[in-house]
Protein backbone atom coordinates (compact mmCIF):
# COMPACT_ATOMS: atom_id res chain seq x y z
CA UNK A 1 0.00 0.00 0.00
CA UNK A 2 0.96 3.56 -0.80
CA UNK A 3 -0.21 7.15 -0.01
CA UNK A 4 -0.80 9.09 -3.22
CA UNK A 5 -0.14 13.05 -3.03
CA UNK A 6 -4.41 13.14 -3.65
CA UNK A 7 -4.66 10.75 -0.41
CA UNK A 8 -2.18 12.76 1.44
CA UNK A 9 -3.82 16.04 0.80
CA UNK A 10 -7.57 14.92 2.28
CA UNK A 11 -6.11 13.33 5.17
CA UNK A 12 -4.11 16.84 5.54
CA UNK A 13 -7.39 18.60 4.95
CA UNK A 14 -9.13 16.11 7.56
CA UNK A 15 -6.30 16.84 9.80
CA UNK A 16 -6.73 20.92 9.95
CA UNK A 17 -10.60 20.15 10.39
CA UNK A 18 -9.79 18.60 13.58
CA UNK A 19 -7.62 21.23 14.55
CA UNK A 20 -9.64 24.20 13.38
CA UNK A 21 -12.82 25.01 15.50
CA UNK A 22 -13.97 27.96 12.99
CA UNK A 23 -14.53 25.35 10.14
CA UNK A 24 -16.04 21.70 12.02
CA UNK A 25 -16.02 23.22 15.32
CA UNK A 26 -15.28 21.36 18.48
CA UNK A 27 -18.12 19.07 19.01
CA UNK A 28 -18.13 17.67 14.85
CA UNK A 29 -14.30 18.29 14.49
CA UNK A 30 -11.68 17.71 17.93
CA UNK A 31 -14.42 15.53 19.64
CA UNK A 32 -15.79 13.59 16.76
CA UNK A 33 -13.62 13.23 13.45
CA UNK A 34 -10.79 13.89 15.50
CA UNK A 35 -10.98 10.71 17.30
CA UNK A 36 -9.39 7.73 16.44
CA UNK A 37 -11.96 5.18 16.32
CA UNK A 38 -14.16 7.96 13.62
CA UNK A 39 -10.27 8.90 12.41
CA UNK A 40 -9.81 5.38 11.27
CA UNK A 41 -13.41 5.07 9.13
CA UNK A 42 -12.08 7.98 7.55
CA UNK A 43 -8.66 6.89 6.79
CA UNK A 44 -10.31 3.80 5.29
CA UNK A 45 -12.56 5.39 2.98
CA UNK A 46 -9.51 7.76 2.06
CA UNK A 47 -7.41 4.77 1.31
CA UNK A 48 -9.63 2.59 0.12
CA UNK A 49 -9.63 -0.16 2.88
CA UNK A 50 -11.85 0.03 5.46
CA UNK A 51 -11.85 -2.85 7.39
CA UNK A 52 -8.12 -2.11 8.18
CA UNK A 53 -8.79 1.12 8.68
CA UNK A 54 -11.39 0.71 11.55
CA UNK A 55 -9.03 -2.07 12.79
CA UNK A 56 -6.33 0.37 13.58
CA UNK A 57 -8.70 3.02 14.81
CA UNK A 58 -10.35 0.77 17.15
CA UNK A 59 -6.58 -0.58 18.40
CA UNK A 60 -5.50 3.33 19.06
CA UNK A 61 -8.62 4.64 20.75
CA UNK A 62 -8.18 2.15 23.49
CA UNK A 63 -4.95 3.77 24.15
CA UNK A 64 -6.48 6.98 24.46
CA UNK A 65 -10.03 6.19 25.30
CA UNK A 66 -9.92 8.80 28.69
CA UNK A 67 -7.60 11.37 27.23
CA UNK A 68 -8.34 15.00 28.12
CA UNK A 69 -6.67 18.29 27.41
CA UNK A 70 -7.32 20.68 30.62
CA UNK A 71 -6.21 23.90 30.03
CA UNK A 72 -4.77 23.53 26.88
CA UNK A 73 -2.31 20.80 28.23
CA UNK A 74 -1.61 17.85 25.30
CA UNK A 75 0.14 15.37 25.89
CA UNK A 76 -0.72 13.90 22.66
CA UNK A 77 -2.35 15.02 19.63
CA UNK A 78 -4.92 12.56 18.91
CA UNK A 79 -5.62 14.54 15.61
CA UNK A 80 -2.17 13.52 14.25
CA UNK A 81 -2.59 9.97 15.59
CA UNK A 82 -5.81 10.29 13.39
CA UNK A 83 -4.88 11.18 10.22
CA UNK A 84 -0.74 10.60 10.79
CA UNK A 85 -0.31 7.39 12.87
CA UNK A 86 -3.57 5.41 11.63
CA UNK A 87 -2.07 5.58 7.53
CA UNK A 88 0.97 4.89 8.21
CA UNK A 89 -0.25 1.80 10.39
CA UNK A 90 -1.96 0.44 7.76
CA UNK A 91 0.62 0.64 4.98
CA UNK A 92 2.86 -1.10 7.97
CA UNK A 93 0.28 -3.99 8.34
CA UNK A 94 -0.40 -4.50 4.67
CA UNK A 95 3.21 -4.16 3.68
CA UNK A 96 3.69 -6.97 6.11
CA UNK A 97 0.46 -8.65 5.26
CA UNK A 98 -0.49 -9.09 8.73
CA UNK A 99 -4.12 -9.75 9.45
CA UNK A 100 -5.97 -6.37 10.17
CA UNK A 101 -7.41 -8.16 12.86
CA UNK A 102 -5.23 -10.06 14.60
CA UNK A 103 -2.80 -8.58 17.87
CA UNK A 104 0.44 -8.22 16.20
CA UNK A 105 -1.56 -5.63 13.86
CA UNK A 106 -3.55 -4.14 16.50
CA UNK A 107 -0.24 -3.68 18.43
CA UNK A 108 1.58 -2.46 16.10
CA UNK A 109 -0.89 0.06 15.18
CA UNK A 110 -0.97 1.58 18.59
CA UNK A 111 3.15 1.79 18.53
CA UNK A 112 2.77 4.16 15.54
CA UNK A 113 -0.07 6.14 16.71
CA UNK A 114 1.68 6.73 20.58
CA UNK A 115 4.49 7.56 18.74
CA UNK A 116 2.71 10.33 16.25
CA UNK A 117 1.08 11.62 18.87
CA UNK A 118 4.29 12.79 20.58
CA UNK A 119 5.08 14.69 17.34
CA UNK A 120 1.46 15.73 16.89
CA UNK A 121 1.71 17.56 20.15
CA UNK A 122 4.48 19.80 19.08
CA UNK A 123 2.41 20.43 16.27
CA UNK A 124 0.09 21.25 18.77
CA UNK A 125 1.77 23.82 20.66
CA UNK A 126 3.44 25.42 17.21
CA UNK A 127 -0.56 26.38 15.69
CA UNK A 128 -1.18 27.46 19.47
CA UNK A 129 1.66 29.96 19.43
CA UNK A 130 1.03 31.20 15.66
CA UNK A 131 -2.53 31.76 16.87
CA UNK A 132 -0.89 35.04 19.42
CA UNK A 133 0.03 36.72 16.85
CA UNK A 134 -3.52 36.77 14.72
CA UNK A 135 -4.54 37.56 18.05
CA UNK A 136 -2.15 40.65 18.54
CA UNK A 137 -3.91 41.66 15.77
CA UNK A 138 -7.09 41.55 16.86
CA UNK A 139 -5.84 43.55 19.93
CA UNK A 140 -5.18 45.82 17.88
CA UNK A 141 -8.05 46.34 15.71
CA UNK A 142 -10.25 46.39 18.72
CA UNK A 143 -8.39 49.51 19.73
CA UNK A 144 -8.56 51.14 16.60
CA UNK A 145 -12.89 50.07 17.14
CA UNK A 146 -12.08 48.06 13.69
CA UNK A 147 -14.21 45.58 14.74
CA UNK A 148 -15.23 44.17 11.57
CA UNK A 149 -11.76 42.77 10.88
CA UNK A 150 -11.83 40.38 13.49
CA UNK A 151 -14.08 38.00 11.32
CA UNK A 152 -10.61 37.64 9.85
CA UNK A 153 -8.59 37.07 13.46
CA UNK A 154 -11.71 34.09 14.06
CA UNK A 155 -11.82 32.54 10.69
CA UNK A 156 -9.48 33.56 8.30
CA UNK A 157 -5.75 33.92 9.64
CA UNK A 158 -5.86 30.97 11.47
CA UNK A 159 -6.05 28.98 8.64
CA UNK A 160 -2.22 30.05 7.48
CA UNK A 161 -1.34 28.33 10.81
CA UNK A 162 -3.07 25.42 10.36
CA UNK A 163 -1.66 24.90 6.50
CA UNK A 164 2.27 25.33 8.10
CA UNK A 165 1.66 22.95 11.05
CA UNK A 166 -1.19 20.55 10.73
CA UNK A 167 -1.94 20.59 6.70
CA UNK A 168 1.90 20.49 5.61
CA UNK A 169 3.14 18.29 8.19
CA UNK A 170 0.14 16.04 7.58
CA UNK A 171 0.94 15.51 3.98
CA UNK A 172 4.60 15.25 3.70
CA UNK A 173 4.77 12.45 7.05
CA UNK A 174 1.46 10.51 5.35
CA UNK A 175 3.11 10.33 1.43
CA UNK A 176 7.26 9.85 2.08
CA UNK A 177 6.25 8.57 5.87
CA UNK A 178 4.78 5.73 3.86
CA UNK A 179 7.70 4.89 1.65
CA UNK A 180 9.81 4.91 4.81
CA UNK A 181 7.62 2.45 6.37
CA UNK A 182 7.66 0.25 3.15
CA UNK A 183 11.31 0.28 3.19
CA UNK A 184 11.75 -0.82 6.48
CA UNK A 185 9.87 -4.25 5.97
CA UNK A 186 12.91 -5.50 4.87
CA UNK A 187 15.07 -4.00 7.17
CA UNK A 188 12.93 -5.02 10.12
CA UNK A 189 12.05 -8.81 9.83
CA UNK A 190 9.01 -9.86 12.07
CA UNK A 191 11.03 -12.45 13.63
CA UNK A 192 13.36 -9.51 14.94
CA UNK A 193 14.40 -7.60 18.30
CA UNK A 194 12.95 -4.46 16.89
CA UNK A 195 9.36 -5.80 15.93
CA UNK A 196 9.08 -7.69 19.27
CA UNK A 197 9.99 -4.83 21.09
CA UNK A 198 7.03 -2.71 19.25
CA UNK A 199 4.63 -5.37 19.06
CA UNK A 200 5.23 -5.90 23.32
CA UNK A 201 5.23 -2.42 23.87
CA UNK A 202 1.91 -2.16 21.75
CA UNK A 203 0.61 -4.75 24.19
CA UNK A 204 0.64 -2.70 26.94
CA UNK A 205 0.03 0.35 25.97
CA UNK A 206 -3.74 0.41 26.63
CA UNK A 207 -3.05 -0.40 29.80
CA UNK A 208 -2.14 3.38 30.15
CA UNK A 209 -5.59 4.61 28.45
CA UNK A 210 -7.17 2.13 30.99
CA UNK A 211 -6.07 3.67 34.36
CA UNK A 212 -6.77 6.82 32.99
CA UNK A 213 -9.95 6.29 32.75
CA UNK A 214 -10.02 4.30 36.40
CA UNK A 215 -8.72 7.18 37.71
CA UNK A 216 -11.49 9.46 36.50
CA UNK A 217 -14.58 6.86 37.52
CA UNK A 218 -13.08 4.83 40.81
CA UNK A 219 -13.50 6.43 43.96
CA UNK A 220 -13.35 3.34 46.29
CA UNK A 221 -12.58 -0.16 45.66
CA UNK A 222 -16.16 -1.09 45.51
CA UNK A 223 -16.60 1.02 42.39
CA UNK A 224 -14.23 -2.08 40.10
CA UNK A 225 -17.19 -4.32 40.67
CA UNK A 226 -19.04 -2.51 37.92
CA UNK A 227 -15.74 -2.02 35.97
CA UNK A 228 -14.77 -5.67 36.49
CA UNK A 229 -18.43 -6.65 34.73
CA UNK A 230 -17.67 -5.98 30.91
CA UNK A 231 -14.22 -8.05 31.58
CA UNK A 232 -15.89 -10.92 33.00
CA UNK A 233 -18.80 -11.08 30.35
CA UNK A 234 -16.23 -11.17 27.67
CA UNK A 235 -14.19 -13.61 28.79
CA UNK A 236 -16.42 -15.85 30.22
CA UNK A 237 -19.69 -15.73 28.32
CA UNK A 238 -17.77 -14.61 24.94
CA UNK A 239 -20.27 -11.85 24.35
CA UNK A 240 -19.16 -8.85 22.04
CA UNK A 241 -18.84 -4.82 22.78
CA UNK A 242 -22.78 -4.44 21.85
CA UNK A 243 -23.95 -7.12 24.34
CA UNK A 244 -21.74 -6.02 26.86
CA UNK A 245 -22.68 -1.94 26.12
CA UNK A 246 -26.36 -3.04 26.29
CA UNK A 247 -25.36 -4.52 29.90
CA UNK A 248 -23.60 -1.17 31.25
CA UNK A 249 -26.43 0.60 29.79
CA UNK A 250 -28.20 -1.56 32.57
CA UNK A 251 -26.19 -0.79 34.78
CA UNK A 252 -26.10 3.21 34.08
CA UNK A 253 -30.21 3.42 34.56
CA UNK A 254 -29.84 1.36 38.11
CA UNK A 255 -26.79 3.41 39.25
CA UNK A 256 -28.93 6.83 37.74
CA UNK A 257 -32.36 5.79 39.62
CA UNK A 258 -30.29 5.25 43.11
CA UNK A 259 -28.91 8.50 42.69
CA UNK A 260 -32.14 10.28 41.92
CA UNK A 261 -33.71 8.55 44.74
CA UNK A 262 -31.00 9.51 47.60
CA UNK A 263 -31.36 13.04 46.05
CA UNK A 264 -35.01 13.45 46.67
CA UNK A 265 -34.82 12.08 49.97
CA UNK A 266 -31.67 14.15 51.03
CA UNK A 267 -34.13 17.14 49.66
CA UNK A 268 -36.93 16.10 51.73
CA UNK A 269 -35.23 15.74 54.87
CA UNK A 270 -33.26 18.88 54.73
CA UNK A 271 -36.98 20.22 54.02
CA UNK A 272 -38.55 18.83 56.86
CA UNK A 273 -35.46 19.63 58.86
CA UNK A 274 -35.65 23.20 57.22
CA UNK A 275 -39.59 23.52 58.29
CA UNK A 276 -39.22 22.38 62.11
CA UNK A 277 -36.03 25.09 62.47
CA UNK A 278 -38.37 27.83 61.16
CA UNK A 279 -41.49 26.66 63.68
CA UNK A 280 -38.42 26.48 66.59
CA UNK A 281 -37.54 30.26 65.56
CA UNK A 282 -41.45 31.01 65.79
CA UNK A 283 -42.01 29.72 69.10
CA UNK A 284 -39.00 31.56 70.12
CA UNK A 285 -40.04 34.75 68.33
CA UNK A 286 -43.35 34.24 70.32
Amino acid sequence: MSISWLQAGLLGLFACLCSNSCMAGQAVGNYTIGRPLVGGLICGLILGNVPLGIACGVATQLVYIALVTPGGTVAADVRAISYIGIPLAMVAISSRGLNPFSSDAANLAKSLGTLVGTVGSVLFYAVAFMNLIWQAFGWKDIEKNKLNRLYGVNFGWPWISHLCFSFIPTVLMTHFGAQAVTALRNALPMDGVPMKTLFTVGAMLPCVGIAILLRQIVNTSVDFIPFLVGFTLAASLHLNLVSITVVSLLFAMIFYEVEMAQGSNNNGSSTAAASASDDDEEEEDI
